[in-house]
């Protein structure tokens, strides 16, 4: 590089330029060779190093170096080879300037700062890809840290560069940015408390990936899609997308559904109404017409005889149906829906199935079903609950009971008709 300099010096002398301008010219000369050798060696990097990689890479059976590829590293290098040739060579170009040479030295090592971060933040990336698709991580928060670590390296680099171009030590900008912390605080208020609060969620387990979680003061009622380090991204059931800032999770509550997932089963508990004036004992010939029912047919014949002989013991005057014990239609429709669901093929056997009456209220007597299917996916779920409650609504009317429900417009005008034909 000095016999190129000395060379264009001394032809621009021949020429008959006076030394005075013959550095400046010098120097342009030199800047414009600078630069074309400098594109020529990032397009060199870039077309055939860099493509020789990725032709390696492809061939290759591992995977990590695909990522790699992916999120640009390479080509983030192939600026590291322009960079250092300005470096090394400007000391040789600019030697005749002594005011302009410190700038350009602190341009170029703030510039490979930058080529470098860029570097760190490519392997940032592959590794926040290689945790998501690891079965040890996948369902874990850790883009949160990832993000965190991000920042960090922004602030590390930001350091930096100020400490080369203003020829001061990080610990000086460190020591400033302490008394700034008060001001940082403010700024970084969120990014500060989502930080805690995604180690706060991902210690004790309460969110991951894929949960399915209620939250009714953001309307948030679906999957989660991204926990991130300010916001987790719940995607609704109706496809739209709430976006909770992440300290929520552990300021509100929430229903994490999680559990009744891994259970592999999901509560049904809901219940049929009653009409009062429905309810009545059971007699002799309905207690022959329920024996003819499967389910019932061992259960009324020992349930009678264990009345029968209860009355017998206690020489109770049978003639009138309110002495003594008896069944009742209600009773035996409780233990013919128990039955029924313990004999459902989609229900848990080994989980609570319980079938009792609840406190009576305007809309009747509440017989409520509670049990748990086997399955917990959605469409399932439903169709084996209508699928239970279809037959119990068409079952009710076998052991001469009503269904409850308000009346409609309609009813009264049929009871009115009905009414004023009674009277003509």
């Amino acid at each position: 590089m000095n016999h190129i300099e000395s060379w264009i010096e001394h032809l621009l002398v021949n020429y008959g330029i006076a030394d005075e301008s013959a550095v400046y010219i010098r120097l342009i000369i030199m800047l414009v060779l600078l630069g074309l050798v400098s594109f020529s060696a990032y397009l060199i990097t870039k077309r055939v190093v860099v493509h020789y990689i990725y032709t390696i890479v492809k061939k290759s059976q591992a995977t990590w170096d695909d990522i790699l590829a992916e999120k640009g590293m390479f080509n983030n290098m192939a600026h590291i080879v322009p960079a250092l040739f300005i470096r090394l060579t400007a000391v040789i170009i600019f030697r005749d300037f002594e005011t302009a040479l410190p700038i350009v030295i602190k341009l170029t090592d703030s510039y490979l700062i930058v080529v470098g971060l860029t570097v760190i933040l490519a392997f940032t990336r592959v590794a926040e890809h290689w945790s998501h698709h690891s079965k040890a991580f996948k369902d874990q928060p850790l883009t949160s840290y990832f993000q965190l670590i991000r920042i960090i390296l922004y602030i590390l680099a930001g350091i930096l560069i100020l400490s080369v171009l203003l020829d001061r030590s990080p610990i000086y900008f460190l020591g400033a940015f302490g008394t700034l912390s008060a001001i940082l605080l403010l700024v970084f208020k969120d990014t500060i408390l989502g930080l805690v609060a995604s180690v706060q969620i991902a210690a004790n387990d309460m969110v991951k990936i894929g949960d399915w979680v209620e939250m009714p003061k953001f309307n948030a009622d679906g999957d989660v899609i991204a926990i991130n380090l300010n916001t987790v991204k719940v995607q609704n059931f109706d496809r739209t997308i709430t976006t909770i800032p992440t300290y929520y999770f552990i300021t509100d509550s929430f229903k994490n559904w999680r559990g009744m997932q891994e259970s592999g089963g999901r509560r049904i508990k809901r219940s049929v109404y009653l009409n009062v004036d429905s309810i009545r004992f059971v007699d002799p010939d309905t207690r022959e017409r329920f024996k003819k029912f499967n389910l019932l047919t061992d259960f009324v014949t020992q349930r009678q005889q264990e009345i029968e002989q209860y009355n017998r013991d206690h020489q109770i005057d049978t003639s009138e149906l309110i002495n003594g014990r008896r069944m009742t239609n209600i009773g035996v429709f409780r233990r013919y829906v128990e039955f029924y669901l313990r004999n459902h093929p989609r229900i848990l056997k080994d989980s609570t199935i319980m079938v009792r009456q609840l406190s009576i209220d305007d809309k009747g007597v509440p017989l409520e079903i509670y049990c748990f299917t086997n399955t917990t996916v959605w469409v399932e779920y439903e169709s084996i609950q209508a699928d239970i409650f279809d037959h119990l609504l068409a079952a009710a009317g076998f052991f001469d009971l009503e269904i409850y429900q308000q009346p409609s417009g309609r009813d009264i005008l049929k009871g009115v008709q009905a009414l004023v034909t009674s009277n003509r």
